[in-house]
């Protein structure tokens, strides 16, 4: 028996069974290895590496290898010049890491670097050399025979084909937003899930206190029936493009570009593609909506029992012109997410809730504020969400923090227990490790991402298709538009098909 088979067996043992854990009779305070999961983390860039301490700092986490198409560079974008920096010499508690080098660190030799240099520092010896890396995802499945889960921190073109080549193998995956940025491709992996029955979680979910207390307020029919869910971000926060690069640049030493393509047909290397810019293109991202909207949305949609797909979108983005021979010329982008957008998605009857309209802003765009703040010369915040029904509406922060009544008088009649500070409540972002060792599904599980998954990727194709499109969910087609319906999917490069 291996030590996945172990896991997986023991697991089902622990709900007849109390066993207080090895490392407590031991009385070393150390994990043996047979109650760690070992994971290898797919993709090194920034956000890879600033999450991969909490994992190395986790007790029930052993991570055995790491994987990216990059082998070192310098030059990642990121929120600070230092905090990345920073932060990962916290980790170490080492002040020398990456002393004297400019620039923002990634790769997969960085990454190696920060695992073994951290779990050094419980070693009798102070080395350690237990971290495997790899270039290529494929070969890692290959070739590392005792994994239990694969933490997926790639460009969001790559997480369906990662992801199910995983499950193929028997492994859990774990992944950051999106599923897929392609339709048919999320259909595909969470198909995948039920076939396999690996565990699954979306690193979206989060268990919001707010959300429960939105829908007491629903429910108790304070707002009467729900109308419009409004939810707006000031994303994107990286630079956003109208045309593919003209100018050709080399690639970079250490760069496998044609692995970083992955199932995108080949186009030229450039480095607006890459590291934090790719969401803003249509072939590799999901735009600001896929970005931050999973955040909110996922677990609202969680909250207020929305399980079906909606049935009509429709969006609408920043235009442009451009002087071409001394006249202004429309730029006709359909390579890229605009600037800023508003998007419209027309729900059906759900099992709580009657048809609704749910509206996303990015871009600097957001609602006016409604009449009930108007009158008070008050206006919403930068990021929010309002919920509005026949009799009265409900404004919060971008994910429902600090939900109240509008207008605000209402909330001076209600309990203080409804009043909820979202910050001071510290989130389960490891839930995930619980679940795998209990052998219990993920609440962030893919099986119950699907209609925010499909919701998301309609809104992208409904930005490129520039109308209303209609979608009929049984049969995952868009029925009034074939353009349209061609983008649920994409043109593969060859050997990567899904």
């Amino acid at each position: 028996m291996d030590r996945r088979e172990f896991l997986a067996k023991a697991a089902s043992f622990a709900a007849a069974f109390s066993i207080v854990p090895s490392h407590v009779v031991s009385g070393t305070g150390h994990i043996p290895p047979s109650d760690q999961i070992t994971v290898a983390n797919i993709g090194c860039g920034t956000q890879g590496l600033r999450e991969m301490g909490r994992m190395l700092q986790h007790p029930n986490i052993r991570v055995v290898s790491v994987c990216d198409v990059n082998k070192f560079s310098t030059d990642y974008i990121d929120w600070s010049p230092f905090g990345l920096r920073d932060n990962i010499r916290n980790v170490l508690e080492d002040n020398s890491w990456w002393v004297n080098v400019p620039g923002i660190p990634g790769g997969r030799d960085p990454a190696r670097e920060y695992v073994e240099r951290y779990y050094a520092k419980n070693k009798p010896s102070g080395s350690y050399r237990g971290c495997s890396s790899y270039e290529d995802f494929r070969e890692l499945l290959e070739k590392e025979s005792d994994l239990d889960a694969v933490k997926i921190m790639t460009p969001d073109h790559t997480h369906a084909s990662i992801a199910i080549a995983a499950m193929e193998k028997g492994i859990h995956v774990i992944t950051h937003k999106p599923i897929s940025n392609k339709l048919l491709e999320g259909r595909k992996v969470i198909e995948k899930t039920q076939t396999t029955g690996v565990f699954t979680h979306l690193l979206a979910w989060s268990d919001r206190p707010e959300y429960r207390q939105i829908k007491a307020w629903i429910d108790e029919g304070i707002i009467g029936d729900l109308r419009e869910i409004h939810n707006w971000s000031y994303r994107p926060v990286w630079e956003q493009w109208t045309k593919r690069p003209q100018n050709e640049i080399s690639i970079p030493d250490g760069f496998n570009w044609e692995l970083w393509l992955g199932p995108v047909p080949d186009m030229p290397f450039h480095p607006n593609y890459t590291h934090n810019s790719f969401r803003g293109w249509y072939d590799f991202g999901g735009g600001s909506v896929a970005d931050m909207g999973h955040y909110s949305l996922f677990p609202l949609f969680e909250a207020l029992i929305i399980t079906r797909p909606p049935l009509s979108i429709r969006a609408f983005g920043t235009t442009t012109r451009e002087a071409v021979g001394q006249v202004y010329q429309w730029v006709n982008n359909d390579v890229a997410f605009p600037a800023s957008c508003t998007i419209k998605w027309k729900f059906p009857e759900q099992p709580t809730l009657p048809p609704f309209d749910l509206i996303w802003y990015d871009g600097g765009i957001k609602p006016f504020a409604p009449e009930e703040l108007e009158s008070e010369r008050k206006d919403i915040p930068e990021e929010g969400l309002l919920i509005v029904g026949t009799k009265g509406k409900i404004l919060g922060g971008f994910r429902g923090e600090f939900p109240v009544l509008l207008p605000e008088s209402i909330m001076a009649e209600r309990p203080e227990s409804e009043r909820i500070n979202s910050r001071e409540i510290e989130r389960e972002t490891d839930r995930w490790v619980d679940d795998i060792l209990a052998g219990r599904p993920s609440p962030g599980s893919f099986i119950r991402a699907e209609t925010i998954t499909d919701t998301i990727n309609l809104g992208a194709v409904a930005l490129q298709s520039g109308k209303r499109i209609d979608f009929d969910a049984d049969k995952a087609q868009i029925i009034n538009d074939e353009n349209a319906n061609r983008l649920l999917s994409r043109e593969y490069r060859p050997g990567w098909e899904i």
